[in-house]
């Protein structure tokens, strides 16, 4: 699943291409990508048609669109939002009407004006669903998405209470880092690109590290986001893209992810790869010493 810049890389290709605009039609062309909208894809193309996104929005790694319905004196919010789920592989693409449809194009919108929102995914991993607003701690959330803490980069975000949170916890460090319920945002990429910076082992068990080291930690979850973010996210295949089809190239960057035997960039020891919940970690046995017992 995309992390955190790479959905943001998305979100705001939808804001400038699609935001403001008003969906004529939806044709869902595959079932599995409808399949979180439990009334079926007939039910999500009638809802869909003839309202207005209203604004693209994120918490974490989850995107949705905000909608506003037609009223005698305009518009106003509808009271729901489609969420997005990306999954493994889906892509958000913004295409002109008369363009060649994807291969794996499972949901087609077509908007007024006469470019074509299509959800496009290989791995049928993802979709889209229809979901109540409902407010959490002040900010209106899709019902799906009520449960998600605050990521890094959010506005709101409370680093001294996550610390609290993460003081208590006795698990390890990384795993801890993956809890989208403690914190959004982040996956295995970004975990261990920030683990290696602050220099600390994924195993370390969060309660064993300093609020120091926690706050220096949290500081480079969201520095190495910001880097990545501005490089247009990370893509290992051509699974990952924004909304014009490109990649980001955050790749070339990575100092400890993907780079197993490859030297570490701060001190040349070489890069070692270890077995994590069915993944891989990737970290530098030197400047992350692994926790004794």
């Amino acid at each position: 699943m995309p992390e955190l810049p790479e959905v943001e890389v998305v979100r705001r290709g939808l804001t400038e291409h699609v935001v403001g605009h008003v969906v004529e039609a939806v044709t869902v062309k595959h079932p599995r990508s409808v399949r979180r909208h439990l009334l079926g894809g007939d039910d999500l193309a009638a809802r869909l048609a003839g309202l207005r996104v209203h604004a693209a929005q994120r918490r974490g790694k989850f995107l949705w669109l905000t909608l506003d319905e037609p009223t005698a004196g305009g518009w106003a919010a509808a009271g729901e939002a489609l969420v997005v789920h990306l999954g493994m592989s889906g892509q958000m693409l913004v295409q002109p009407g008369d363009a060649p449809l994807e291969k794996h194009a499972h949901i087609v919108a077509t908007l007024d004006s006469g470019a074509q929102l299509r959800f496009v995914d290989q791995r049928t991993f993802g979709g889209w669903a229809l979901h109540p607003l409902v407010e959490v701690d002040g900010a209106l959330l899709p019902e799906a998405v009520a449960h998600i803490a605050r990521d890094p980069l959010d506005p709101a975000f409370d680093a001294d209470a996550v610390v609290r949170v993460l003081r208590g916890k006795q698990s390890e460090i990384k795993r801890v880092l993956l809890d989208q319920t403690v914190i959004s945002g982040i996956g295995n990429i970004y975990a261990d690109e920030a683990l290696w910076r602050a220099r600390v082992h994924g195993e370390r068990p969060a309660a064993a590290l300093t609020e120091p080291a926690l706050h220096r930690l949290l500081t480079e979850v969201g520095a190495v986001m910001e880097e990545a973010l501005r490089a247009g996210g990370t893509s290992f295949d051509a699974l990952y893209v924004n909304v014009n089809g490109q990649s980001g190239y955050f790749e070339r960057a990575l100092a400890a992810y993907g780079r197993e035997d490859e030297p570490c960039r701060r001190c040349g020891a070489p890069i070692r790869r270890e077995k994590f919940m069915n993944r891989s970690s990737f970290s530098c046995p030197r400047c992350q010493p692994r926790p004794r017992g």
